[in-house]
């Protein structure tokens, strides 16, 4: 099992964060991070959010250190990548 992790330099609610993928399967990161104790609340679209502080127990836990460059690529590569849906300026979101 591979995971990778960038690293923290993405602000958000006052922290700086990683971001953990994987380049096999969606379950693949779901079991690592459910191992690390990462909530899966964390999960947005194709990976987690991870706070700076817990960047070096997913180190620790196995995670690969690669740049953000390589997140997107690994993920592309996976076919796993899923963008941020953008809602059209003046449509409801009802209809």
């Amino acid at each position: 099992m591979t995971v990778y992790i960038d690293p923290p330099a993405w602000p958000g609610h006052g922290r700086m964060w990683s971001h953990l993928v994987s380049d096999v399967s969606y379950d693949e990161l779901h079991t690592f991070a459910a191992a690390l104790g990462v909530p899966r609340r964390a999960f947005e679209r194709d990976h987690y959010d991870v706070p700076a502080h817990r960047y070096a127990d997913a180190v620790r836990a196995g995670a690969v250190e690669v740049t953000s460059r390589e997140v997107v690529r690994l993920l592309h590569g996976a076919g796993l990548r899923r963008r941020k849906r953008h809602s059209r300026a003046g449509q409801s979101r009802s209809s």
